[in-house]
């Protein structure tokens, strides 16, 4: 990296720029993982501060936080509000991260903002996260949005994202991932989501739990922030209507009425994410942003179409159905188990493929020992071999055939289901990346 390389011609070019210069954790892991925030601070200040000019809602959590960041956008962007997403990791193309109004960022943009800081990056050495973030906040400056919804990628404190004074602060929920950067209790790596609270910005709570909520109220009252748990003010139960909505019942501490609303979202998991966003609608209500009632059930109804929102609950195909689901940690499992309860099938397959630096126990032992399983490798260096697989998977007496490719599982899977099959492909976002 000691030469400036050539200026970059086309889209192509320009991801495999990204990919093979700069350290990627979704692809390599814990080495590309940055513990400061030094590289995104000279990236920002480089571009002179893009992200101190546009307002921002900013969303961490362990789970739940791509939900509802995409929730909150439609939902600002049906009350009109020119809306900026900001998310990760991505699943087909890298410009899934960086949206307005649900529209990716242009191939244009990317091209010339790698060409425009390719001095400052052979200086600077980021990570492929952090020059990603420098390029969502140059972008969203360049288009002027009114509002953009910034997910953290891993953490808080120290992600680098966390270099914008938001409107609004959101914390989904606490439970064990990354427990190698975190803290290894539920306490530490609420400390570390806690760093995205900041100095008189109202901060919501998902999930109030006994090990976290006084890690939050202490670093809440130490920044002279307001404090609420959305689960202590909402009560959301979701029932499944068809193969895109779902029906949420909201009841509103003290309100008498239950409010019935269409979502463009599956599973009953989802009531948590949908009680976190409306808590943070009431919140941005009161900071004087204009949702009504018809833009927040108008953005619920069409959440996919407005936002592009993939990858969670998603059934791919009917006959048999193929439900694909990017959970990957112990939490985002037992949903999903729970959740497979609600389907009607004969027999469950499941095309499964993991990261070989998360405990294979959170996912493996809550699969069912009944189903028929297509292990395979999702094609990432951080991918665990299908054997590997395949050998820690009987410990948990799950029985099945190793692929070299998810594709390969999947078409094998595909050939073994009968009509009232349920496919279900999972493990990773990688690995539901390439069925999709």
């Amino acid at each position: 990296m000691s030469s400036k390389p050539p200026a970059l011609t086309n889209y192509r070019e320009a991801v495999e720029y990204m990919y093979s210069q700069l350290p990627m954790f979704q692809r390599v892991g814990p080495k590309a993982f940055k513990a400061d925030l030094k590289n995104i601070e000279g990236l920002a200040e480089n571009l002179h501060h893009p992200e101190k000019s546009f307002q921002s809602i900013h969303i961490a959590g362990t789970n739940g936080k791509g939900s509802v960041s995409h929730i909150l956008a439609a939902v600002l962007q049906q009350a009109g509000y020119r809306t900026g997403l900001y998310t990760s990791p991505h699943y087909r193309d890298f410009r899934e991260r960086i949206k307005i109004d649900g529209e990716m960022i242009s191939e244009d943009f990317v091209i010339d903002f790698l060409n425009r800081t390719q001095s400052m990056t052979l200086e600077i050495q980021p990570s492929f996260f952090e020059l990603g973030v420098a390029m969502a906040f140059d972008y969203f400056r360049d288009q002027k949005v009114d509002i953009a919804v910034i997910e953290t990628g891993l953490g808080g404190r120290l992600d680098s994202t966390n270099i914008i004074t938001p409107v609004l602060s959101v914390i989904t929920n606490i439970g064990f991932d990354h427990t190698q950067f975190l803290g290894e209790t539920l306490a530490e790596i609420a400390a570390e989501k806690a760093g995205i609270i900041k100095e008189k910005v109202p901060v919501v709570i998902g999930e109030s739990q006994s090990e976290t909520e006084g890690v939050f109220s202490e670093v809440a009252a130490r920044k002279n922030s307001d404090l609420s748990f959305a689960d202590k003010n909402i009560e959301v139960s979701m029932q499944t209507l068809n193969f895109t909505h779902s029906k949420a019942e909201i009841r509103v501490r003290g309100l008498e009425t239950t409010r019935v609303l269409k979502v463009n979202l599956l599973g009953q998991y989802q009531a948590k994410n949908l009680t976190t966003s409306l808590q943070a609608i009431f919140e941005l209500r009161k900071l004087g942003w204009k949702i009504t009632d018809e833009h927040l059930s108008n953005g619920l109804e069409n959440l996919r179409t407005l936002t592009g929102f993939m990858g969670r609950m998603q059934i791919l195909h009917s006959s048999p159905m193929v439900l694909a689901d990017s959970a990957h940690n112990r939490e985002g499992m037992v949903l999903l188990r729970d959740e497979l309860q609600n389907f009607t099938y004969n027999k469950l397959l499941v095309v499964l493929a993991i990261v070989s630096d998360k405990d294979p126990k959170g996912i493996l032992g809550n699969l069912p020992p009944s189903a028929m399983y297509f292990f395979s490798k999702a094609q990432i260096p951080r991918g665990m071999e299908q054997e590997e697989l395949r050998e820690k998977a009987t410990h948990y007496g799950l029985i099945g055939e190793s692929y070299p490719t998810v594709m390969e599982a999947y078409q094998a899977a595909l050939k073994k289901a009968d009509k009232k099959d349920l496919i279900l492909v999972c493990g990773s976002i990688f690995t539901v990346a390439e069925v999709i």
